[in-house]
Protein backbone atom coordinates (compact mmCIF):
# COMPACT_ATOMS: atom_id res chain seq x y z
CA UNK A 1 0.00 0.00 0.00
CA UNK A 2 1.60 3.42 -1.14
CA UNK A 3 0.50 4.96 2.69
CA UNK A 4 1.71 2.12 4.35
CA UNK A 5 -1.12 3.13 6.86
CA UNK A 6 -2.91 1.05 9.69
CA UNK A 7 -6.22 1.70 8.65
CA UNK A 8 -8.07 -1.55 8.22
CA UNK A 9 -9.79 -1.74 5.06
CA UNK A 10 -13.03 -3.44 4.17
CA UNK A 11 -13.05 -4.57 0.35
CA UNK A 12 -16.76 -5.59 -0.62
CA UNK A 13 -17.77 -7.49 -3.14
CA UNK A 14 -14.85 -9.28 -4.34
CA UNK A 15 -13.48 -12.20 -5.28
CA UNK A 16 -12.44 -14.97 -2.70
CA UNK A 17 -8.64 -15.67 -4.79
CA UNK A 18 -8.55 -12.34 -6.05
CA UNK A 19 -6.03 -9.29 -5.65
CA UNK A 20 -7.36 -8.68 -2.08
CA UNK A 21 -6.42 -12.34 -0.90
CA UNK A 22 -4.14 -12.43 2.10
CA UNK A 23 -3.50 -8.47 2.35
CA UNK A 24 -2.53 -7.51 5.97
CA UNK A 25 -5.02 -5.17 7.43
CA UNK A 26 -8.17 -6.29 4.53
CA UNK A 27 -11.10 -7.51 5.80
CA UNK A 28 -12.18 -9.18 2.88
CA UNK A 29 -16.04 -9.79 1.65
CA UNK A 30 -16.82 -12.22 -1.09
CA UNK A 31 -19.89 -13.79 -1.95
CA UNK A 32 -20.47 -15.87 0.15
CA UNK A 33 -20.34 -13.32 3.55
CA UNK A 34 -22.58 -11.19 1.25
CA UNK A 35 -21.17 -7.66 1.36
CA UNK A 36 -24.76 -6.08 1.47
CA UNK A 37 -24.81 -7.09 5.09
CA UNK A 38 -21.32 -4.79 5.79
CA UNK A 39 -21.73 -2.90 9.09
CA UNK A 40 -18.96 -1.31 9.65
CA UNK A 41 -16.83 -0.28 11.03
CA UNK A 42 -14.05 -0.15 8.33
CA UNK A 43 -13.47 2.48 5.16
CA UNK A 44 -14.76 0.42 2.55
CA UNK A 45 -13.62 -0.24 -1.36
CA UNK A 46 -16.25 -1.51 -3.01
CA UNK A 47 -16.62 -3.50 -6.59
CA UNK A 48 -19.80 -4.23 -6.94
CA UNK A 49 -21.35 -6.26 -9.37
CA UNK A 50 -21.75 -4.48 -13.03
CA UNK A 51 -23.38 -6.99 -15.32
CA UNK A 52 -26.40 -5.31 -15.31
CA UNK A 53 -25.59 -2.00 -15.54
CA UNK A 54 -24.32 -1.87 -19.19
CA UNK A 55 -25.30 -1.77 -22.21
CA UNK A 56 -25.07 -5.48 -22.48
CA UNK A 57 -27.86 -5.93 -20.34
CA UNK A 58 -29.98 -4.66 -22.64
CA UNK A 59 -29.32 -7.13 -25.37
CA UNK A 60 -29.32 -9.99 -22.74
CA UNK A 61 -32.46 -9.22 -21.24
CA UNK A 62 -34.05 -8.55 -24.77
CA UNK A 63 -32.69 -11.60 -26.02
CA UNK A 64 -33.22 -14.29 -22.93
CA UNK A 65 -35.80 -12.43 -20.81
CA UNK A 66 -36.06 -13.47 -17.13
CA UNK A 67 -35.71 -11.47 -14.22
CA UNK A 68 -32.40 -12.54 -13.16
CA UNK A 69 -31.53 -10.58 -16.58
CA UNK A 70 -33.49 -7.56 -15.89
CA UNK A 71 -31.02 -4.48 -16.28
CA UNK A 72 -30.37 -2.90 -13.25
CA UNK A 73 -31.68 -5.99 -11.20
CA UNK A 74 -28.48 -6.75 -9.08
CA UNK A 75 -30.32 -7.57 -5.82
CA UNK A 76 -29.64 -4.27 -3.93
CA UNK A 77 -25.64 -4.29 -4.25
CA UNK A 78 -24.59 -1.15 -5.61
CA UNK A 79 -27.35 0.81 -3.54
CA UNK A 80 -25.46 -1.72 -0.50
CA UNK A 81 -22.02 -0.29 -1.41
CA UNK A 82 -23.10 3.54 -2.04
CA UNK A 83 -24.72 3.16 1.43
CA UNK A 84 -21.44 1.67 3.14
CA UNK A 85 -19.11 3.92 1.50
CA UNK A 86 -21.39 7.30 2.59
CA UNK A 87 -21.81 5.99 6.30
CA UNK A 88 -17.89 4.58 6.89
CA UNK A 89 -15.52 6.45 4.01
CA UNK A 90 -13.84 4.96 1.15
CA UNK A 91 -14.30 4.26 -2.93
CA UNK A 92 -17.06 2.79 -5.62
CA UNK A 93 -15.61 1.67 -8.56
CA UNK A 94 -18.46 1.09 -11.95
CA UNK A 95 -16.85 0.54 -15.41
CA UNK A 96 -17.73 3.95 -17.15
CA UNK A 97 -20.83 4.14 -18.51
CA UNK A 98 -22.57 2.64 -15.86
CA UNK A 99 -26.34 3.58 -15.53
CA UNK A 100 -26.17 2.91 -11.55
CA UNK A 101 -24.40 6.42 -11.76
CA UNK A 102 -27.11 7.79 -13.21
CA UNK A 103 -29.71 6.33 -11.41
CA UNK A 104 -28.18 6.65 -7.98
CA UNK A 105 -25.57 9.52 -8.45
CA UNK A 106 -27.10 11.09 -10.95
CA UNK A 107 -23.96 12.53 -12.52
CA UNK A 108 -21.57 11.42 -15.30
CA UNK A 109 -18.08 11.76 -13.82
CA UNK A 110 -15.36 14.38 -15.70
CA UNK A 111 -12.23 12.73 -17.56
CA UNK A 112 -10.55 15.70 -16.27
CA UNK A 113 -10.40 16.19 -12.78
CA UNK A 114 -12.19 15.59 -9.57
CA UNK A 115 -15.80 17.14 -9.52
CA UNK A 116 -17.89 17.23 -6.25
CA UNK A 117 -21.34 16.38 -5.71
CA UNK A 118 -24.09 18.14 -3.33
CA UNK A 119 -24.00 14.85 -1.39
CA UNK A 120 -20.33 15.74 -0.31
CA UNK A 121 -19.10 12.89 -2.53
CA UNK A 122 -16.69 13.23 -5.07
CA UNK A 123 -16.37 11.72 -8.75
CA UNK A 124 -13.55 11.17 -11.38
CA UNK A 125 -13.21 8.53 -14.33
CA UNK A 126 -9.68 6.49 -14.51
CA UNK A 127 -8.52 4.53 -17.36
CA UNK A 128 -7.25 1.66 -15.44
CA UNK A 129 -4.45 1.43 -18.44
CA UNK A 130 -3.14 4.14 -16.27
CA UNK A 131 -2.02 1.33 -13.58
CA UNK A 132 -1.06 -1.61 -15.99
CA UNK A 133 -4.09 -3.00 -17.21
CA UNK A 134 -3.49 -4.49 -20.57
CA UNK A 135 -7.05 -2.26 -21.86
CA UNK A 136 -7.95 1.08 -21.55
CA UNK A 137 -11.18 0.12 -19.04
CA UNK A 138 -12.23 3.13 -18.38
CA UNK A 139 -13.78 3.34 -15.10
CA UNK A 140 -15.73 5.81 -12.97
CA UNK A 141 -15.02 6.54 -9.23
CA UNK A 142 -17.23 7.55 -6.20
CA UNK A 143 -15.24 8.68 -3.07
CA UNK A 144 -16.68 9.85 -0.01
CA UNK A 145 -14.43 10.99 3.32
CA UNK A 146 -13.25 13.63 5.92
CA UNK A 147 -10.46 14.27 3.46
CA UNK A 148 -10.52 15.63 -0.36
CA UNK A 149 -9.54 12.96 -2.58
CA UNK A 150 -6.42 12.01 -3.82
CA UNK A 151 -4.66 13.09 -7.03
CA UNK A 152 -5.12 9.82 -9.64
CA UNK A 153 -3.17 9.44 -12.77
CA UNK A 154 -5.46 10.82 -14.96
CA UNK A 155 -3.15 9.92 -18.58
CA UNK A 156 -5.05 7.82 -20.80
CA UNK A 157 -2.60 5.23 -22.57
CA UNK A 158 -4.39 2.93 -25.35
CA UNK A 159 -4.30 -0.67 -24.25
CA UNK A 160 -2.74 -3.33 -25.73
CA UNK A 161 -5.84 -5.16 -25.85
CA UNK A 162 -9.63 -4.72 -25.73
CA UNK A 163 -12.63 -6.42 -23.56
CA UNK A 164 -14.75 -7.62 -25.80
CA UNK A 165 -15.60 -7.32 -29.19
CA UNK A 166 -15.94 -3.57 -29.83
CA UNK A 167 -15.72 -1.81 -33.03
CA UNK A 168 -15.37 -3.41 -36.67
CA UNK A 169 -12.21 -3.59 -37.82
CA UNK A 170 -10.49 -3.87 -34.10
CA UNK A 171 -8.57 -6.09 -33.83
CA UNK A 172 -6.57 -6.36 -30.72
CA UNK A 173 -6.19 -9.15 -28.85
CA UNK A 174 -9.63 -9.79 -26.55
CA UNK A 175 -8.82 -9.82 -22.99
CA UNK A 176 -12.11 -12.59 -21.44
CA UNK A 177 -13.11 -13.72 -18.19
CA UNK A 178 -10.40 -12.92 -14.99
CA UNK A 179 -8.32 -11.02 -17.07
CA UNK A 180 -11.36 -8.65 -18.36
CA UNK A 181 -11.94 -8.03 -14.94
CA UNK A 182 -9.20 -8.02 -12.97
CA UNK A 183 -7.79 -5.38 -10.52
CA UNK A 184 -4.31 -3.86 -11.88
CA UNK A 185 -2.25 -4.20 -8.18
CA UNK A 186 -1.09 -0.52 -8.43
CA UNK A 187 -5.20 0.35 -9.37
CA UNK A 188 -5.72 -1.73 -6.09
CA UNK A 189 -3.31 -0.04 -3.55
CA UNK A 190 -4.17 3.26 -5.03
CA UNK A 191 -8.05 2.17 -4.10
CA UNK A 192 -7.09 1.01 -0.76
CA UNK A 193 -5.09 4.46 -0.01
CA UNK A 194 -8.33 6.59 -0.96
CA UNK A 195 -10.16 4.13 1.19
CA UNK A 196 -7.62 5.12 4.68
CA UNK A 197 -7.34 8.46 3.46
CA UNK A 198 -11.13 9.32 3.90
CA UNK A 199 -10.94 8.47 7.66
CA UNK A 200 -7.96 10.73 8.43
Amino acid sequence: MGLQTSVKIAALFVQPDGCYKDLEGIDLWDEARDARKYNGPYPVVAHPPCQLWGNLAFVNYKRWGGEHNRPGNDDGCFESALESVRKWGGVLEHPAGSRAFFKYLHTKPSQAQWQKLMCGGWVCEVWQSAYGHKANKSTWLYYYGSSMPPSMRLNRPVGTHQIGHCAKGNNKPVLQGKAASATPIEFRDALIDMAALSVK
